[in-house]
């Protein structure tokens, strides 16, 4: 199924359930409060500028994430004050 096959409410619980996968992964490893959106925040930052690139390309950044990466970024946003938990 092409991205343009695909619906905005489709593409949107897609990637939705790739970050739980992702978060659920994370949690496997020892990462006991790693959240879906948190995962999307962490990943989607990188788009700000230049926009969304082309589904498979946000699939792979997905399932690619290291938990450094992620650590990294959680980090980064808790000193700049960005996360309002």
């Amino acid at each position: 199924m092409a991205e343009d096959e695909l619906g905005e409410k489709q593409l949107n619980e897609a990637i939705e359930n790739l970050c739980l996968s992702k978060a659920e992964e994370f949690r496997l490893i020892g990462y006991e409060h790693v959240t879906g959106p948190e995962i999307w925040e962490c990943v989607s930052q990188k788009y700000e500028k230049d926009g969304y690139p082309p589904l498979y390309q946000l699939v792979n950044d997905i399932l690619s994430l290291k938990a450094t990466q992620f650590m990294n970024y959680m980090t980064i946003s808790a000193f700049r004050g960005s996360r309002f938990d």
